[in-house]
């Protein structure tokens, strides 16, 4: 039985993965790539990456096709476009990449880190205001908030 880490781990067998400092380089150069963020609706809300577009995990394939109540056109057309997925640390980002380089998509990669190593390498991350949210706030948010029944169980 696989785990979500094996599965993680068999799909960056197969995604490049980039790091936070080469696409801030991609975008100082200018280069058009679209940003496509897989986290939840409320995650992104509280904070992303300018200019980034949220496309939850959830109907990431509806939104790549056309004729679907979540297709975003930039997707359906864009096969050969640059994509870079972006979640909270990089594993549902390198599973959606997985899914897109399957679907076609020539030039997608994963945003290894993901927002957190963003935030680490300290380059600008902004709530639904479009308001810029300061390093240690987005740290703190960014922080995971295990209950306590979500723990693995100790043998």
């Amino acid at each position: 039985m696989k785990r979500y880490d094996d599965l993680v781990a068999d799909a960056l067998t197969r995604v490049k993965e980039i790091q936070p400092w080469d696409l801030q380089a991609l975008l100082a150069a200018g280069r058009d790539v679209i940003l496509l963020d897989v986290r939840e609706p409320g995650e992104f809300a509280t904070l992303h990456i300018p200019g980034s577009v949220n496309v939850p995990r959830g109907v990431l394939e509806q939104s790549c096709e056309w004729d679907y109540d979540e297709t975003l056109p930039e997707l359906a057309a864009g096969r050969e476009s640059e994509i870079v997925v972006i979640c909270r640390s990089g594993k549902r980002s390198a599973l959606a990449a997985d899914v897109m380089r399957q679907m076609g998509f020539s030039s997608v990669s994963s945003l290894k880190t993901g927002v957190r190593g963003w935030n680490d390498f300290e380059q600008p991350l902004v709530d639904a205001s479009h308001r810029t949210v300061d390093t240690d706030t987005a740290e703190e948010l960014l922080t995971p908030r295990l209950r306590p029944e979500q723990h693995k169980p100790k043998s």
